[in-house]
C-alpha cells in the first residue's frame, strides 16, 4: 500500500473533522463533536499553536490522523499527549495506524519528551491490543477525569 505520512495543512482540516466525526460515531457519541473546521485551523496554524496534526494520505485522500500536543508532567517533565489516532474504518488493518503512531513517536523523540500518553476507551479491544503490541502500557487502574463546559460554569458559580 502506497501512502504518505505528513503534517496536516489548513486545507486538510475539513477531512480531519470528518474523521473526528467518524470516530465519535464509532465511540457511540455521534452528537458530541462541537469543534469546527475553523477551530481546527486556528488551533493548528495560529499563534499560539495548540496542536500538531499528522495525516496519512492514500491516493490523494486523507484516511488517518494523529493529533498531538505538548504537556508537562510534574513527575517526568515534558511529555507529548496523543489526543486521537484515527484511521478511517474502511482502511483499518492496512498499516496506516502503525505509520501514524511511528510518526508520533519519532516526533516525540525529536522533542526530547519523557513520555507519550493517550487514552483509549475500555471496550475498544482492537485498539488496546494494537497499543500493547507496540509496547504501550495501558493503565487500567487510572480513571480519566473531565469537567465539561457546564461543569466548569457550575464550579465557577460555586466559588
Amino acid at each position: 500500500m502506497n501512502f504518505t505520512i505528513r503534517e496536516a495543512t489548513k486545507n486538510d482540516m475539513p477531512r480531519v473533522l470528518e474523521l473526528i466525526i467518524e470516530l465519535a460515531v464509532f465511540e457511540k457519541e455521534p452528537n458530541a463533536v462541537e469543534v469546527t473546521v475553523e477551530d481546527l485551523q486556528k488551533g493548528a496554524f495560529e499563534n499560539p499553536k495548540q496542536f500538531t496534526c499528522f495525516v496519512a494520505e492514500l491516493e490523494g485522500v486523507v484516511e488517518g490522523i494523529a493529533l498531538v500536543y505538548n504537556r508537562f508532567s510534574t513527575w517526568k517533565g515534558s511529555i507529548l499527549h496523543l489526543e486521537d489516532l484515527i484511521v478511517s474504518q474502511n482502511k483499518r488493518g492496512t498499516g496506516l495506524g502503525t505509520a501514524l503512531l511511528d510518526e508520533v513517536v519519532k516526533y516525540g523523540h525529536s522533542l526530547g519528551v519523557k513520555r507519550i500518553s493517550w487514552e483509549v476507551i475500555d471496550w475498544n479491544e482492537p485498539a488496546i491490543n494494537f497499543y500493547e503490541k507496540k509496547g504501550a502500557d495501558v493503565k487500567r487502574d487510572w480513571d480519566v477525569v473531565h469537567l465539561n463546559e457546564d461543569a466548569i460554569k457550575n464550579y465557577i458559580s460555586n466559588i
